[in-house]
């Protein structure tokens, strides 16, 4: 082992500086700065390289952390680079958007009285450097297959799958209804998270690859399902999930109460210089306005800090559990913090008030109960303790549940969980119909990119497993 290693009882862990929260607030530039050569590798310095690396059992892609650590600490970052992609479809997004604190950095084995490794920031650093030098290749095979695929859904589970069987020489088309690449990616998550570059640059690498895309192509209505398995060897269905889940109540269908993808597809659209109607009359944007959020996961983060950006009066995000149970990242409810965002913990709303216009939420104060049977404690509410909190804007980030894809596909006989979520055969990933695959959140729920990029890779794996005992007696034969 490099004498390199396991300096974190000397070295302080250090994240990349943040830009300032007064100049945050100015833009939608990605808040942390970059590493520099030296600290990534000092902090790489680090890593225990302990014998059971718990930072790669939690992540989803049970990535060789340890090992592109080590590398990046003795500065061969290109077989850094190489170790990292050999698991990670898209190191550079994970490394921006990923939970660490959650998942890998959350269970780093010197955690506990040391400090996590940064593994997100190195991992940026060490894929940006990839990029900039040009070790990142478009996936061109080295012998092509008469094989092909058709991927509905251009997200990061569609993507992975994408590139894992075009690598193989397969020949992949990708449909999609929107008319960027990237799902949530591009459209979903705010430019001072992920900025939409490093999202498009990679359609770019992945077309020169030989992937070919279809946008504004909506199944069941520009193609059915029944052609795609027509026209393919097999299908893969990686649509995510996007249908918003609602809030009733009284004063719920006022104006200026709307839910949270599409408030923040229009500040992503507005930033890539898109025409938006809607963000330019203001029903879109936050400009001048008390903002009201109502949720607690990544999704009201964006939301509150988009906000912030648009120059709200003010931002208030309501959520009925306390901090210490919110389901998003800590990292992004201290960012917002810093950037001005009031946070209302253990408030639920009741209903809305106004006059065709929403001017208040209504909301009524919570207390902490006994766990249910889950062992998650339950939220009551006090009596007595009803409140009113103006509210020119209110957006609904409440999470998001699956569209109706049977009726949307025109295929009624494709099953779908009591959840909505389609059925598939959990070894396979194939659902009910012969060589329709499905994987991500349409099958898991609202979930993280970094597991859209897992069931991606193996939904792939499944694929062509299945085409290939397919082909056998027809070969046999010949």
């Amino acid at each position: 082992m490099a004498e390199r290693m396991l300096q974190f009882v000397r070295l302080s862990q250090q994240t990349p500086d943040k830009r300032s929260a007064e100049a945050r607030r100015q833009d939608f530039g990605e808040i942390y700065q970059r590493f520099s050569a030296e600290r990534a590798s000092a902090q790489a310095s680090r890593c225990s390289q302990c014998g059971v690396p718990f930072c790669s059992i939690h992540c989803p892609l049970n990535q060789h952390i340890p090992d592109w650590l080590k590398l990046t600490a003795e500065g061969r970052l290109e077989e850094a680079y190489e170790v990292n992609a050999a698991t990670n479809t898209f190191p550079e997004i994970c490394g921006r958007v990923c939970p660490q604190d959650r998942l890998c950095e959350g269970n780093c084995v010197i955690e506990k009285g040391f400090d996590s490794v940064t593994i997100g920031a190195v991992e940026k650093y060490i894929t940006d450097t990839a990029w900039e030098q040009g070790w990142v290749k478009p996936p061109t095979p080295t012998r092509e297959v008469a094989h092909s695929v058709g991927i509905v859904g251009a997200g990061p589970a569609g993507l992975a799958a994408a590139e894992r069987l075009r690598r193989r020489g397969w020949q992949v088309t990708v449909y999609d209804r929107y008319d960027r690449v990237g799902g949530l990616m591009i459209y979903g998550i705010p430019n001072f998270k992920l900025e939409k570059e490093v999202v498009l640059r990679r359609h770019a690498q992945y077309a020169e690859g030989g992937i070919e895309f279809v946008l504004n192509c909506q199944i069941g209505r520009d193609i059915t399902l029944a052609e795609l398995r027509a026209k393919h060897d097999a299908v893969l269905i990686a649509t995510g999930v996007y249908k918003a889940r609602d809030i009733g109540g009284p004063g719920a269908n006022l104006g200026g109460i709307v839910p949270a993808l599409d408030y923040l597809t229009a500040s992503n659209r507005q930033g890539l210089g898109d025409a938006v109607p809607d963000f330019e009359s203001g029903a879109l944007n936050a400009a001048g306005k008390k903002v009201v959020v109502i949720g607690g996961g990544d999704t009201a983060m964006d939301c509150v800090r988009t906000a912030i950006r648009q120059g709200a009066e003010s931002v208030t995000c309501l959520y009925r559990r306390d901090k210490a149970n919110m389901p998003g990242s800590m990292r992004e409810v201290s960012n917002a913090e810093e950037e001005g965002v009031r946070f209302a913990w253990l408030c639920a709303p009741e209903g809305f008030e106004g006059e065709g216009h929403v001017s208040a939420v209504r909301a009524v104060r919570m207390h902490l109960g006994l766990p249910d049977a889950t062992g998650r404690q339950q939220v009551e509410p006090i009596p007595g303790s009803a409140f009113a909190e103006p509210a020119d804007l209110v957006i609904k980030a409440l999470g998001f549940d699956p569209e109706d894809l049977p009726t949307l596909f025109g295929e009624p006989g494709l099953t779908v969980s009591r959840w909505g979520t389609l059925t598939v055969d959990r070894r396979s990933m194939m659902t009910n119909l012969p060589g329709v695959f499905a994987a991500g959140d349409i099958v898991r729920g609202a979930s993280l990119v970094v597991w859209g990029i897992r069931d991606g890779r193996d939904a792939a794996d499944q694929i062509e497993k299945y085409v290939a005992a397919k082909s056998a007696p027809a070969m046999a034969a010949e």
